[in-house]
């Protein structure tokens, strides 16, 4: 079997990088570490994943997604609490597609424990 690096954009397998995540073997220990693999659930079309890890408060009922969206790479860009000591966080990145870019700064929070995503505001 070949390993192959993660979607993410780190150079980790994924497997060892946002695979575990995914699989519920362990929680992303930071907001980053979440978007980045809430990234990568986008791409590998884990909907369930997605709404797992979407506060309460502002999960949707459902998700559906694109399966014809070709994501092509993430790029953070900014970080801003977020770590283990922190309750609340900011992401902005930039995740490209074909076709196009998605220029977001996401909200994160903690909920018993484990980030969440709130919500995001799309940028210019």
């Amino acid at each position: 079997m070949t390993t192959r690096s993660c979607p993410c954009g780190l150079p980790e397998p994924y497997e060892k990088c946002c695979g575990r995540f995914l699989a519920g073997t362990a929680a992303a220990p930071t907001a980053e570490a979440l978007m980045r693999s809430r990234y990568t659930a986008f791409v590998r079309l884990d909907a369930a994943y997605l709404l797992r890890t979407w506060h309460p408060r502002t999960r949707p009922a459902r998700l559906d997604l694109d399966p014809g969206t070709r994501w092509a790479g993430l790029e953070v860009l900014d970080t801003t609490g977020g770590s283990a000591f922190h309750s609340t966080g900011t992401v902005t990145f930039r995740a490209s597609y074909r076709g196009g870019a998605l220029h977001e700064r996401s909200r994160f929070e903690r909920v018993d424990g484990a980030w969440v995503y709130v919500d995001g505001e799309f940028l210019a």
